[in-house]
Protein backbone atom coordinates (compact mmCIF):
# COMPACT_ATOMS: atom_id res chain seq x y z
CA UNK A 1 0.00 0.00 0.00
CA UNK A 2 1.14 3.10 -1.13
CA UNK A 3 0.60 6.49 0.18
CA UNK A 4 0.00 9.94 -2.11
CA UNK A 5 -0.50 13.94 -1.12
CA UNK A 6 -3.91 15.24 -1.78
CA UNK A 7 -1.63 18.10 -3.17
CA UNK A 8 0.00 16.02 -5.41
CA UNK A 9 3.57 16.74 -5.03
CA UNK A 10 5.25 14.89 -2.26
CA UNK A 11 6.68 11.55 -3.06
CA UNK A 12 4.63 8.57 -2.06
CA UNK A 13 5.45 6.81 1.21
CA UNK A 14 4.66 3.38 2.64
CA UNK A 15 2.36 2.74 6.02
CA UNK A 16 5.28 3.39 7.89
CA UNK A 17 6.90 6.13 6.49
CA UNK A 18 3.18 8.28 6.75
CA UNK A 19 2.66 7.68 10.02
CA UNK A 20 5.81 8.72 11.11
CA UNK A 21 5.41 11.67 8.78
CA UNK A 22 2.27 13.48 9.67
CA UNK A 23 1.89 15.88 7.13
CA UNK A 24 3.12 16.01 3.72
CA UNK A 25 6.09 18.14 2.17
CA UNK A 26 3.71 19.53 0.00
CA UNK A 27 1.15 20.65 3.14
CA UNK A 28 -0.76 17.63 2.00
CA UNK A 29 -2.75 15.56 3.63
CA UNK A 30 -1.73 11.40 2.93
CA UNK A 31 -4.22 9.47 1.53
CA UNK A 32 -4.36 5.68 0.01
CA UNK A 33 -3.50 5.73 -3.64
CA UNK A 34 -6.51 3.54 -4.02
CA UNK A 35 -8.69 2.41 -1.73
CA UNK A 36 -8.80 -1.28 -0.46
CA UNK A 37 -12.18 -3.33 -0.99
CA UNK A 38 -13.72 -5.73 0.98
CA UNK A 39 -16.79 -7.85 -0.49
CA UNK A 40 -20.39 -8.14 1.51
CA UNK A 41 -19.36 -11.85 2.33
CA UNK A 42 -15.71 -10.61 3.48
CA UNK A 43 -17.55 -7.99 5.78
CA UNK A 44 -19.55 -10.24 7.03
CA UNK A 45 -17.00 -12.95 8.13
CA UNK A 46 -16.07 -10.29 10.82
CA UNK A 47 -18.93 -10.57 12.27
CA UNK A 48 -18.90 -11.57 16.26
CA UNK A 49 -14.64 -10.67 16.40
CA UNK A 50 -13.42 -9.06 19.12
CA UNK A 51 -12.72 -5.91 18.67
CA UNK A 52 -9.12 -6.07 18.99
CA UNK A 53 -9.44 -8.82 15.81
CA UNK A 54 -11.56 -7.10 13.97
CA UNK A 55 -9.15 -4.20 14.22
CA UNK A 56 -6.60 -5.72 13.06
CA UNK A 57 -8.29 -7.19 9.80
CA UNK A 58 -9.73 -3.95 8.97
CA UNK A 59 -6.13 -2.33 9.38
CA UNK A 60 -4.13 -4.99 7.49
CA UNK A 61 -5.00 -3.99 4.38
CA UNK A 62 -3.84 -0.56 4.54
CA UNK A 63 -0.81 -1.87 6.68
CA UNK A 64 0.77 -3.40 3.52
CA UNK A 65 4.12 -4.77 4.18
CA UNK A 66 5.25 -2.60 6.79
CA UNK A 67 3.66 -4.95 10.24
CA UNK A 68 3.20 -8.69 9.62
CA UNK A 69 -0.42 -9.87 10.49
CA UNK A 70 1.13 -11.56 13.45
CA UNK A 71 2.50 -8.34 14.56
CA UNK A 72 -0.41 -6.39 13.53
CA UNK A 73 -2.91 -8.24 16.00
CA UNK A 74 -0.57 -8.13 18.94
CA UNK A 75 -0.63 -4.58 18.54
CA UNK A 76 -4.47 -4.07 18.47
CA UNK A 77 -4.68 -6.40 21.30
CA UNK A 78 -1.97 -4.01 23.43
CA UNK A 79 -3.71 -0.99 22.65
CA UNK A 80 -7.38 -1.90 23.14
CA UNK A 81 -6.60 -3.98 26.49
CA UNK A 82 -6.79 -1.24 28.52
CA UNK A 83 -10.44 0.36 27.54
CA UNK A 84 -12.70 -0.19 30.11
CA UNK A 85 -15.16 -2.02 28.55
CA UNK A 86 -15.10 -5.62 26.94
CA UNK A 87 -16.52 -4.53 23.70
CA UNK A 88 -14.55 -1.24 23.29
CA UNK A 89 -16.94 0.48 21.60
CA UNK A 90 -20.28 -0.79 23.29
CA UNK A 91 -23.88 0.68 21.53
CA UNK A 92 -26.55 1.45 23.45
CA UNK A 93 -30.16 2.09 22.04
CA UNK A 94 -32.24 4.36 22.84
CA UNK A 95 -35.25 3.98 21.20
CA UNK A 96 -37.08 2.38 17.92
CA UNK A 97 -34.29 3.89 15.89
CA UNK A 98 -31.29 5.92 17.47
CA UNK A 99 -27.96 4.26 19.38
CA UNK A 100 -25.36 5.62 20.35
CA UNK A 101 -22.08 4.19 19.86
CA UNK A 102 -20.19 4.72 23.35
CA UNK A 103 -16.25 5.69 22.56
CA UNK A 104 -15.15 6.87 25.54
CA UNK A 105 -13.71 3.93 27.34
CA UNK A 106 -10.46 4.84 27.02
CA UNK A 107 -7.98 5.99 29.52
CA UNK A 108 -8.90 9.48 28.70
CA UNK A 109 -12.34 9.14 28.37
CA UNK A 110 -12.99 10.69 25.32
CA UNK A 111 -12.69 8.75 21.23
CA UNK A 112 -9.58 9.87 20.07
CA UNK A 113 -8.19 6.89 22.55
CA UNK A 114 -9.64 4.66 20.36
CA UNK A 115 -6.80 5.81 17.42
CA UNK A 116 -4.25 7.63 19.44
CA UNK A 117 -3.36 4.51 21.37
CA UNK A 118 -2.59 2.70 18.68
CA UNK A 119 -0.84 5.51 17.13
CA UNK A 120 1.66 5.47 20.15
CA UNK A 121 2.44 1.74 19.60
CA UNK A 122 3.24 2.47 15.83
CA UNK A 123 5.13 5.16 16.78
CA UNK A 124 7.09 3.02 18.74
CA UNK A 125 7.23 -0.06 16.55
CA UNK A 126 8.78 1.81 13.61
CA UNK A 127 10.93 4.02 15.82
CA UNK A 128 12.51 0.80 17.22
CA UNK A 129 13.57 -0.38 14.09
CA UNK A 130 15.46 2.72 13.11
CA UNK A 131 16.85 3.74 16.42
CA UNK A 132 15.26 6.98 15.49
CA UNK A 133 13.59 9.70 17.02
CA UNK A 134 10.17 11.72 16.73
CA UNK A 135 9.31 15.48 18.01
CA UNK A 136 5.31 15.41 17.86
CA UNK A 137 3.99 19.13 18.04
CA UNK A 138 0.02 19.00 18.18
CA UNK A 139 -2.50 21.03 18.80
CA UNK A 140 -6.13 20.21 20.74
CA UNK A 141 -9.28 21.56 21.22
CA UNK A 142 -9.40 19.36 24.18
CA UNK A 143 -9.69 15.81 23.69
CA UNK A 144 -6.83 15.29 21.05
CA UNK A 145 -4.27 16.40 23.15
CA UNK A 146 -4.71 14.22 26.68
CA UNK A 147 -5.13 11.53 24.62
CA UNK A 148 -1.95 11.94 22.93
CA UNK A 149 0.03 12.61 25.77
CA UNK A 150 -1.35 9.75 27.51
CA UNK A 151 -0.12 7.53 24.46
CA UNK A 152 3.14 8.38 24.06
CA UNK A 153 3.93 9.81 28.23
CA UNK A 154 7.15 8.05 29.14
CA UNK A 155 8.30 6.93 25.48
CA UNK A 156 11.77 7.06 25.52
CA UNK A 157 12.33 8.24 21.69
CA UNK A 158 9.06 10.29 21.57
CA UNK A 159 8.61 14.12 22.82
CA UNK A 160 5.49 15.58 22.47
CA UNK A 161 4.64 19.56 22.52
CA UNK A 162 1.13 19.99 22.74
CA UNK A 163 -0.62 23.30 22.23
CA UNK A 164 -4.10 24.29 23.52
CA UNK A 165 -6.07 27.19 23.38
CA UNK A 166 -5.95 29.01 27.09
CA UNK A 167 -9.06 29.22 28.62
CA UNK A 168 -11.25 27.32 25.92
CA UNK A 169 -11.02 23.55 27.09
CA UNK A 170 -12.90 22.28 29.42
CA UNK A 171 -10.98 22.10 33.30
CA UNK A 172 -11.07 18.02 32.91
CA UNK A 173 -9.59 18.22 29.44
CA UNK A 174 -6.72 20.29 30.52
CA UNK A 175 -6.25 19.06 34.04
CA UNK A 176 -5.83 15.44 31.97
CA UNK A 177 -2.59 16.79 30.20
CA UNK A 178 -1.45 19.24 32.39
CA UNK A 179 -1.12 17.05 34.93
CA UNK A 180 1.17 13.95 32.92
CA UNK A 181 4.30 14.46 35.25
CA UNK A 182 6.67 12.83 32.23
CA UNK A 183 10.25 14.28 31.09
CA UNK A 184 9.10 13.62 27.31
CA UNK A 185 5.34 15.70 27.32
CA UNK A 186 5.51 19.38 27.02
CA UNK A 187 2.08 21.29 27.47
CA UNK A 188 1.77 24.60 26.17
CA UNK A 189 -1.27 26.88 26.20
CA UNK A 190 -1.30 29.41 23.65
CA UNK A 191 -3.44 32.96 23.72
CA UNK A 192 -5.61 32.26 20.43
CA UNK A 193 -8.40 29.33 19.24
CA UNK A 194 -7.55 26.08 18.22
CA UNK A 195 -7.02 27.09 14.65
CA UNK A 196 -4.92 29.53 15.75
CA UNK A 197 -3.24 26.85 17.13
CA UNK A 198 -3.42 24.12 14.44
CA UNK A 199 -2.08 26.67 11.88
CA UNK A 200 1.05 26.83 14.11
CA UNK A 201 1.36 23.16 13.90
CA UNK A 202 1.72 23.11 10.25
CA UNK A 203 3.64 26.17 10.00
CA UNK A 204 5.96 24.06 11.91
CA UNK A 205 5.71 21.21 9.31
CA UNK A 206 7.08 23.52 6.49
CA UNK A 207 9.51 25.23 8.61
CA UNK A 208 13.10 24.21 7.34
CA UNK A 209 14.87 25.67 10.18
CA UNK A 210 13.07 23.20 12.22
CA UNK A 211 12.58 20.25 10.11
CA UNK A 212 16.58 20.57 9.65
CA UNK A 213 17.18 19.77 13.11
CA UNK A 214 13.76 17.52 14.34
CA UNK A 215 11.92 15.18 12.80
CA UNK A 216 8.56 16.04 12.98
CA UNK A 217 5.67 14.11 13.69
CA UNK A 218 1.80 14.17 14.24
CA UNK A 219 -0.71 13.03 16.03
CA UNK A 220 -3.98 15.42 15.09
CA UNK A 221 -6.20 13.79 12.50
CA UNK A 222 -3.96 14.61 9.88
CA UNK A 223 -1.96 11.62 10.39
CA UNK A 224 -3.42 8.86 8.42
CA UNK A 225 -2.90 5.89 11.14
CA UNK A 226 -5.11 7.86 13.00
CA UNK A 227 -7.94 7.77 10.40
CA UNK A 228 -7.25 4.46 9.69
CA UNK A 229 -7.78 3.18 13.47
CA UNK A 230 -11.47 5.21 13.50
CA UNK A 231 -12.45 3.12 10.58
CA UNK A 232 -12.76 0.34 12.57
CA UNK A 233 -15.76 1.10 14.83
CA UNK A 234 -17.74 2.05 11.74
CA UNK A 235 -17.24 -1.92 10.84
CA UNK A 236 -17.65 -2.61 14.87
CA UNK A 237 -21.40 -0.86 14.94
CA UNK A 238 -22.92 -1.98 11.35
CA UNK A 239 -21.90 -5.54 12.20
CA UNK A 240 -24.32 -5.36 15.32
CA UNK A 241 -27.37 -3.98 14.12
CA UNK A 242 -27.82 -6.29 11.04
CA UNK A 243 -24.84 -5.16 8.07
CA UNK A 244 -23.41 -5.55 5.90
CA UNK A 245 -27.20 -6.64 4.84
CA UNK A 246 -28.89 -3.82 6.33
CA UNK A 247 -27.65 -0.28 5.51
CA UNK A 248 -26.63 2.10 8.54
CA UNK A 249 -26.49 6.11 8.98
CA UNK A 250 -23.96 7.54 11.70
CA UNK A 251 -24.36 11.32 13.41
CA UNK A 252 -21.04 12.27 13.80
CA UNK A 253 -19.96 15.30 16.08
CA UNK A 254 -17.45 16.76 13.75
CA UNK A 255 -14.82 19.40 13.97
CA UNK A 256 -11.81 18.89 12.39
CA UNK A 257 -13.67 16.18 9.92
CA UNK A 258 -11.35 13.70 11.02
CA UNK A 259 -14.47 11.06 12.59
CA UNK A 260 -16.29 11.30 10.00
CA UNK A 261 -13.88 11.07 7.18
CA UNK A 262 -13.33 7.61 9.10
CA UNK A 263 -16.51 6.89 8.06
CA UNK A 264 -16.58 7.38 4.10
CA UNK A 265 -13.56 5.56 3.88
CA UNK A 266 -15.63 2.22 6.05
CA UNK A 267 -17.82 3.48 2.99
CA UNK A 268 -15.13 2.84 -0.02
CA UNK A 269 -13.65 0.16 1.64
CA UNK A 270 -17.46 -1.47 0.78
CA UNK A 271 -19.61 -1.14 4.02
CA UNK A 272 -23.10 -0.22 3.11
CA UNK A 273 -23.82 3.13 5.07
CA UNK A 274 -26.93 5.31 3.83
CA UNK A 275 -25.69 8.43 5.37
CA UNK A 276 -23.20 10.32 7.23
CA UNK A 277 -24.48 13.53 8.97
CA UNK A 278 -21.40 15.96 9.68
CA UNK A 279 -23.23 17.48 13.11
CA UNK A 280 -21.82 20.95 14.04
CA UNK A 281 -22.27 23.58 16.35
CA UNK A 282 -22.85 27.16 15.54
CA UNK A 283 -19.07 27.14 14.36
CA UNK A 284 -20.34 26.20 11.06
CA UNK A 285 -18.29 26.21 8.07
CA UNK A 286 -18.61 22.37 7.18
CA UNK A 287 -22.65 23.26 7.59
CA UNK A 288 -22.49 25.84 5.04
CA UNK A 289 -20.04 24.08 3.14
CA UNK A 290 -21.92 20.79 2.30
CA UNK A 291 -25.20 22.68 1.81
CA UNK A 292 -24.19 25.57 -0.04
CA UNK A 293 -20.67 24.80 -1.63
CA UNK A 294 -19.43 28.03 0.64
CA UNK A 295 -16.39 27.21 2.31
CA UNK A 296 -15.59 30.35 4.25
CA UNK A 297 -14.13 30.79 7.76
CA UNK A 298 -15.80 33.51 10.93
CA UNK A 299 -14.94 34.18 13.69
CA UNK A 300 -14.95 31.34 16.20
CA UNK A 301 -17.72 31.23 19.04
CA UNK A 302 -16.80 29.68 22.46
CA UNK A 303 -19.85 27.15 23.32
CA UNK A 304 -20.65 24.52 25.72
CA UNK A 305 -18.97 21.68 22.79
CA UNK A 306 -15.19 23.72 22.78
CA UNK A 307 -13.92 20.65 20.70
CA UNK A 308 -16.16 21.88 17.92
CA UNK A 309 -15.35 25.29 18.47
CA UNK A 310 -13.47 25.09 15.06
CA UNK A 311 -13.28 26.85 11.27
CA UNK A 312 -10.90 25.74 9.32
CA UNK A 313 -10.85 21.41 9.12
CA UNK A 314 -8.07 20.02 7.92
CA UNK A 315 -9.34 16.82 6.59
CA UNK A 316 -12.08 18.15 4.65
CA UNK A 317 -9.70 18.38 1.87
CA UNK A 318 -9.35 15.00 2.16
CA UNK A 319 -12.63 14.55 1.35
CA UNK A 320 -12.60 17.88 -1.29
CA UNK A 321 -9.55 15.68 -2.68
CA UNK A 322 -11.28 12.18 -3.26
CA UNK A 323 -15.12 13.09 -4.13
CA UNK A 324 -13.37 15.96 -6.61
CA UNK A 325 -11.22 13.48 -8.98
CA UNK A 326 -8.60 13.03 -7.09
CA UNK A 327 -5.91 16.07 -8.95
CA UNK A 328 -3.40 17.22 -6.87
CA UNK A 329 -2.55 20.24 -8.46
CA UNK A 330 -6.09 21.74 -8.31
CA UNK A 331 -6.47 20.96 -4.84
CA UNK A 332 -3.07 22.40 -4.30
CA UNK A 333 -4.32 25.70 -5.97
CA UNK A 334 -7.70 25.97 -4.32
CA UNK A 335 -6.35 25.34 -1.16
CA UNK A 336 -3.45 27.77 -1.52
CA UNK A 337 -6.62 30.33 -2.13
CA UNK A 338 -8.17 29.17 0.97
CA UNK A 339 -4.79 29.81 3.01
CA UNK A 340 -5.30 33.01 1.66
CA UNK A 341 -8.33 34.17 1.75
CA UNK A 342 -9.88 32.04 4.55
CA UNK A 343 -12.66 31.24 1.72
CA UNK A 344 -13.42 29.40 -1.41
CA UNK A 345 -16.60 28.17 -3.43
CA UNK A 346 -16.91 24.39 -3.65
CA UNK A 347 -16.43 22.99 -6.94
CA UNK A 348 -19.23 21.25 -8.69
CA UNK A 349 -18.23 17.83 -8.70
CA UNK A 350 -17.28 18.22 -4.99
CA UNK A 351 -20.30 18.92 -3.96
CA UNK A 352 -22.01 16.46 -6.07
CA UNK A 353 -19.65 13.88 -4.21
CA UNK A 354 -20.13 14.94 -1.08
CA UNK A 355 -24.11 15.17 -1.29
CA UNK A 356 -24.23 11.63 -2.51
CA UNK A 357 -23.56 10.34 1.41
CA UNK A 358 -22.98 13.05 3.40
CA UNK A 359 -25.49 15.61 4.89
CA UNK A 360 -25.74 17.79 7.37
CA UNK A 361 -26.96 19.70 10.53
CA UNK A 362 -26.68 22.85 12.91
CA UNK A 363 -27.55 22.75 16.27
CA UNK A 364 -27.11 25.88 18.39
CA UNK A 365 -26.88 25.81 22.62
CA UNK A 366 -30.81 25.56 23.36
CA UNK A 367 -30.63 22.40 20.51
CA UNK A 368 -27.94 21.17 22.27
CA UNK A 369 -29.39 21.27 26.11
CA UNK A 370 -32.75 20.28 24.65
CA UNK A 371 -31.01 16.70 22.92
CA UNK A 372 -29.02 16.15 26.56
CA UNK A 373 -32.46 16.52 28.80
CA UNK A 374 -34.20 13.86 26.03
CA UNK A 375 -31.83 11.48 26.18
CA UNK A 376 -31.55 11.66 30.34
CA UNK A 377 -35.72 12.33 30.62
CA UNK A 378 -36.74 10.04 27.75
CA UNK A 379 -34.26 7.12 27.40
CA UNK A 380 -32.14 7.23 31.01
CA UNK A 381 -28.64 8.18 29.24
CA UNK A 382 -26.77 11.16 30.05
CA UNK A 383 -24.88 12.70 27.24
CA UNK A 384 -21.74 14.88 26.76
CA UNK A 385 -22.57 18.38 24.67
CA UNK A 386 -20.52 17.34 21.42
CA UNK A 387 -22.32 13.95 21.67
CA UNK A 388 -25.64 15.94 22.18
CA UNK A 389 -25.04 17.92 18.88
CA UNK A 390 -24.65 14.70 17.19
CA UNK A 391 -28.18 13.26 18.72
CA UNK A 392 -30.01 16.44 17.80
CA UNK A 393 -28.58 16.38 13.73
CA UNK A 394 -29.73 12.45 14.09
CA UNK A 395 -33.30 13.16 14.92
CA UNK A 396 -33.64 15.64 12.32
CA UNK A 397 -32.09 13.81 10.22
CA UNK A 398 -34.96 12.38 7.26
CA UNK A 399 -33.46 8.98 7.91
CA UNK A 400 -36.26 6.10 6.49
CA UNK A 401 -37.55 4.66 9.94
CA UNK A 402 -36.15 1.15 9.01
CA UNK A 403 -32.48 2.90 8.60
CA UNK A 404 -30.96 2.46 12.24
CA UNK A 405 -29.19 5.81 13.36
CA UNK A 406 -26.10 5.80 15.24
CA UNK A 407 -25.08 8.97 16.69
CA UNK A 408 -20.72 8.93 17.67
CA UNK A 409 -20.97 9.41 21.24
CA UNK A 410 -17.02 11.22 21.77
CA UNK A 411 -17.03 12.12 25.09
CA UNK A 412 -17.90 10.98 28.23
CA UNK A 413 -20.56 13.14 29.82
CA UNK A 414 -18.02 13.88 33.48
CA UNK A 415 -15.44 15.72 30.72
CA UNK A 416 -18.18 18.60 30.43
CA UNK A 417 -19.96 18.53 34.03
CA UNK A 418 -20.95 22.34 33.87
CA UNK A 419 -22.94 21.90 30.70
CA UNK A 420 -24.44 18.45 31.53
CA UNK A 421 -25.99 19.45 34.60
CA UNK A 422 -26.98 22.83 33.45
CA UNK A 423 -29.00 20.72 31.01
CA UNK A 424 -30.24 17.93 32.96
CA UNK A 425 -30.09 19.14 36.48
CA UNK A 426 -27.32 16.23 37.68
CA UNK A 427 -23.70 16.55 37.88
CA UNK A 428 -21.70 13.43 36.27
CA UNK A 429 -18.78 12.08 38.35
CA UNK A 430 -15.47 11.36 37.60
CA UNK A 431 -15.19 7.29 36.89
CA UNK A 432 -12.85 6.34 39.35
CA UNK A 433 -9.88 5.03 36.44
CA UNK A 434 -9.02 8.92 36.14
CA UNK A 435 -8.19 8.95 39.86
CA UNK A 436 -7.30 11.96 41.80
CA UNK A 437 -7.32 14.58 38.62
CA UNK A 438 -8.40 17.37 40.72
CA UNK A 439 -5.68 16.77 43.76
CA UNK A 440 -2.90 16.78 41.21
CA UNK A 441 -0.51 19.19 40.71
CA UNK A 442 -0.53 20.93 36.84
CA UNK A 443 2.31 22.01 34.80
CA UNK A 444 2.08 24.05 31.52
CA UNK A 445 3.60 27.25 30.15
CA UNK A 446 1.49 30.01 28.66
CA UNK A 447 2.55 32.18 25.57
CA UNK A 448 1.05 34.67 22.95
CA UNK A 449 -0.33 33.39 19.94
CA UNK A 450 2.20 34.17 17.60
CA UNK A 451 3.87 31.43 15.76
CA UNK A 452 7.60 32.73 16.41
CA UNK A 453 6.92 32.12 19.92
CA UNK A 454 5.71 28.99 19.49
CA UNK A 455 8.38 27.69 17.43
CA UNK A 456 11.07 29.49 19.38
CA UNK A 457 10.00 27.17 22.80
CA UNK A 458 9.91 24.23 21.08
CA UNK A 459 13.58 25.02 19.47
CA UNK A 460 15.16 25.65 23.00
CA UNK A 461 13.32 22.65 24.63
CA UNK A 462 13.43 19.66 22.38
CA UNK A 463 16.07 17.36 22.96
Amino acid sequence: MRYVSTRGEAPSLDFAEVTLAGLASDGGLYVPEEWPQFSLDEIAAMRGLPYAELAARVMEPFVGDSLTPERLRALTAKAYGRFAHKAVTPLVQLDEQHWVLELFHGPTLAFKDVALQMLGLLFEEFLGREEGSLTIVGATSGDTGSAAIDAVAGLDNVEIFMLHPKGRVSDVQRRQMTTVRAPNVHNIAIDGSFDDAQAMVKRIFADGDVTAKHRIGAVNSINWARLMAQVVYYFAASLQLGGPERKLAFSVPTGNFGDVFAGHVAARMGLPIERLIVATNVNDILHRALGQGDYSAGTVTPTAAPSMDIQVSSNFERLLFDVGGRNGAAMAEQMRGFEADKAMRLTNAQREGAAALFTSARADEGDTSQAMRWAYEQCGEMLDPHTAIGLHAAREAAIDSDVPVVTLATAHPAKFPDAVERATGLRPPLPSRVGDLFAREESFIELPGTYEAVRDHIMERAS
